[in-house]
């Protein structure tokens, strides 16, 4: 019972004048309890800290190896005089001219070996996001009277999205299909294709006209789209429409959820080692019409306050003279899957209802799943990234906790991520998640920052968030050469994935088409946390 309540939070919320009844024209509060998410940082699991340490462990031998020959080098040369290692090099190999060439080829194919077997360099060249036009644009307000006169929910329903949108930390310039607030049916192929359509090709014409490529230049392509699976698959559209080559390597990936973008370059990374000289194009979306809930469910028709329109592409190149024209090259990706599960399994189901509408059903066990999932993706990333410091210290608690246990494990070292990234892009899925992720990675309101104004500019795009909010921190100007980008996202399953890139150059100046360039001035609005 004590670990229930320690997952709860109480908040008191401002309902507003009441309208009617006994109360009219006085002021009405609620108090509201919701699920949080578990102190995840304070408890640590070795078996993923060893998935961390997995790259120190594979190359143990060298690490051992090395130290041997040096010190064996140094008593040797240590017990010799300078004319004699001088003899040794010069006077008695001079006329040995098979020993050197047999040093000189040893020496060329343990170089080739090693740069042969070294993993080649990734480049993000460019990435574009789709702003769609400002006729889909609807205020919460809109979004609620659209819904009523639409006459597919009751008042309850509407009421208990009122509530949920008043809360979230959407703001009021965020995008809806017209057709999800008509009267008519919505979740048909017709509308899924035509929303599909006009985010991904605006998405990939912007994509194509900024890194200046043409669609038969592109051999991988790999699209990400959760709910909307059609035949043709939509990476099939693409194909389609821009007629790309015959040979291309196309994968389309559904029912992954809002992480599946970085299982998408996760997949592009694979193919483009497999591949040499090759550009890869990842495209991440969701169909926000396809899956609309017209029910009373009111687990289900949480999506529909949250989800929005939404797509971005983006050009990956394993090319080495890439190097110059490309923004970020890629360091590491981790990924984490909870499915075995059965609470992180369901806590995110797409289901009918009692009336045989299909919808997203949430579970209230979503916060804490996600806390756990969220654990384990940082606990095998730290060593990756982390400062040798942190790691010292956070490796020196971890090994007292498991020699000795007790009051000496109560209170482990907590890691500071903030050493190990300059921006954080973590998916902006609703206000209490990132509420909840700030205080448990000990993040600042600028850490924050690119999240909650992604949240509350364009809601949640699903697995495309991640790089709106990589477009604000370029659009703020605040991306120089060097940093390191930490691109988080959670999604059904229950899936964690993080991906680390690098920037190369500074950018300087945000290009025409960036989606935030018409409201940067008003960026970042205050907001109530």
């Amino acid at each position: 019972m004590a670990n229930e309540q320690a997952l709860l939070s109480t908040e008191i919320v401002n309902r507003g004048i009441e309208s009617s009844g006994p109360d009219a024209g006085s002021l009405t509060f609620s108090v509201r309890v919701r699920r949080r998410l578990p102190d995840f940082v304070q408890s640590v699991n070795l078996k993923y800290v060893k998935l961390g340490y997995h790259y120190l462990i594979s190359h143990a031998i060298y690490l051992a190896t090395i130290p041997v020959l040096v010190l064996v080098f140094s008593a040797e040369v240590g017990s010799i005089s300078r004319e004699e290692i001088w003899k040794k090099l010069w006077e008695d190999t001079r006329y040995d001219l098979a020993s050197l060439l047999a040093f000189f080829g040893i020496l060329v194919f343990t170089v080739s070996v090693y740069f042969m077997s070294k993993p080649k360099p990734i480049y993000l060249i460019d990435f574009a996001c789709y702003r769609p036009t400002d006729d889909l644009k609807v205020t919460k307000e809109q979004f609620i009277e659209q819904a009523r006169s639409s006459g597919k929910f009751d008042e309850e329903s509407l009421q208990f999205q009122r509530r949920i949108l008043q809360n979230s930390g959407i703001g009021d310039e965020t995008y809806i299909p017209k057709v999800v607030m008509s009267s008519e049916n919505c979740s048909t192929m017709k509308e899924g294709r035509a929303e599909a359509a006009t985010v991904i090709f605006g998405a990939l014409d912007e994509l194509f006209e900024k890194c200046r490529i043409r669609p038969k230049d592109v051999g991988i392509l790999v699209v990400n789209c959760s709910l909307f699976n059609p035949t043709p698959s939509l990476s099939a559209m693409i194909v389609n429409h821009y007629k790309m080559r015959g040979n291309i390597l196309s994968f389309n990936l559904g029912g992954m959820g809002c992480s599946a973008g970085i299982i998408a370059l996760d997949l592009a990374r694979d193919m483009l080692q497999a591949n040499p000289n090759n550009f890869a194009v990842v495209v991440s979306t969701e169909m926000v019409a396809f899956n609309w809930y017209p029910g009373k469910n009111k687990s289900m028709l949480i999506p529909n306050c949250y989800f929005r329109m939404g797509c971005a592409a983006s050009l990956l190149s394993n090319r080495r003279h890439d190097f110059r024209r490309a923004k970020y090259r890629l360091e590491h990706i981790v990924r984490t899957h909870k499915g075995s599960d059965d609470r992180s399994f369901r806590s995110i189901y797409q289901e009918e209802d009692e009336q045989r509408f299909k919808g997203l059903k949430i579970s209230k066990d979503l916060m804490e799943v996600g806390g756990d999932a969220l654990k384990t993706n940082i606990t095998t990333l730290g060593p990756l990234v982390l400062p040798f410091s942190e790691q010292l210290m956070f490796f020196a608690t971890l090994a007292r906790k498991q020699l000795f246990g007790g009051k000496a494990a109560s209170k482990p070292y907590i890691p500071d991520y903030k050493l190990a990234f300059e921006h954080f892009c973590v998916h902006a899925a609703s206000k209490s998640v990132l509420d909840e992720l700030q205080r448990n990675l000990e993040l600042s309101d600028k850490n924050i920052e690119p999240s909650r104004m992604t949240l509350h500019r364009f809601g949640n795009t699903s697995s495309s968030s991640i790089w709106y909010e990589l477009a604000y921190l370029e659009a703020k100007e605040r991306v120089r050469r060097g940093d390191r980008i930490w691109q988080l996202a959670f999604g059904s399953g229950f899936k964690c994935n993080s991906v680390v890139w690098r920037s190369l150059r500074k950018v300087k100046k945000p290009t025409a088409n960036n989606p935030w360039l018409d409201c940067l001035d008003r960026y970042p609005v205050q907001m109530h946390i």
